[in-house]
């Protein structure tokens, strides 16, 4: 006798995770960033890139590829991760809402930690950021909106989509179990991501403050990344930088984007 089929239910934890759910949910904040480069630069938008855009397009450049590419390969990785993991074909609105909500509340989480590093920072006076603010305040302009949202989807494409994985498969190699190897590539890909604040020629001056709080910034990005989903996590970099850029942008001493 045949058996009922099972209906399948909505989980939002679980949904929120997918890679179809990242694709869609992502999709809108390309496309701002993308059409905000355009309208600011036109024919000179590479001079208004985000870093990790700039970097990546530069590499699709010097192995023949187009760079315009560069946002249909992220969302094709998107959709082949999809289909190899063999995902529901489900996304709802209610979903898409959640992780919105879910990536702004996870940035008031960011934003409190930094205020708490802030806070131990000078208490303990260690490094330049003892004597005075070192973390320039960001003017409220629509050019740095743009850069916020670019620096949530490109630096996330590039440090958590891609370096993650990739540095689980090398610790993996030396036979580190999968939890230490996942927990060794949170780490060192966010030593990475702050590391990369401070090269080349637009780059910040270094200092201890502004590296330490960047590199805790890249632990917890790493740790949404990998509870949480891709999606949440380019959200929750957006949002962070939006909020600091757009909203805090007059209080003395607040934390730069990241």
């Amino acid at each position: 006798m045949d058996q009922p089929e099972v209906a399948q239910t909505s989980d939002y934890w679980t949904d929120a995770r997918a890679p179809l759910s990242s694709l869609l949910f992502l999709l809108p904040w390309i496309i701002v960033y993308e059409l905000g480069v355009l309208s600011i630069g036109a024919e000179d938008a590479d001079t208004y890139r985000n870093g990790a855009d700039y970097w990546m397009r530069l590499l699709l450049g010097r192995v023949g590829a187009a760079q315009v590419l560069l946002p249909l390969l992220v969302l094709a990785v998107l959709l082949l991760w999809h289909l190899i993991g063999r995902f529901p074909w489900r996304v709802s609105f209610s979903t898409l809402a959640g992780m919105l909500a879910e990536s702004v509340l996870l940035a008031i989480v960011l934003l409190s930690a930094g205020r708490l590093h802030d806070f131990v920072f000078h208490w303990s006076r260690a490094g330049e950021a003892a004597s005075a603010p070192v973390l320039n305040v960001i003017s409220p302009t629509y050019v740095q909106a743009v850069s916020f949202v670019g620096a949530g989807v490109y630096e996330e494409v590039m440090f958590r989509l891609c370096l993650i994985p990739a540095a689980w498969l090398v610790f993996r190699m030396f036979e580190f179990p999968s939890l230490a190897a996942a927990l060794m590539a949170a780490i060192s890909t966010s030593f990475l991501f702050a590391l990369a604040h401070h090269i080349g020629p637009s780059a910040d001056a270094f200092n201890l403050f502004v590296f330490s709080f960047r590199a805790l910034a890249g632990l917890f990005f790493s740790a949404v990344f990998l509870l949480r989903g891709f999606g949440i996590t380019v959200g929750c970099h957006a949002a962070y930088d939006l909020m600091v850029g757009m909203l805090l942008a007059f209080i003395p001493g607040a934390e730069a984007g990241v």
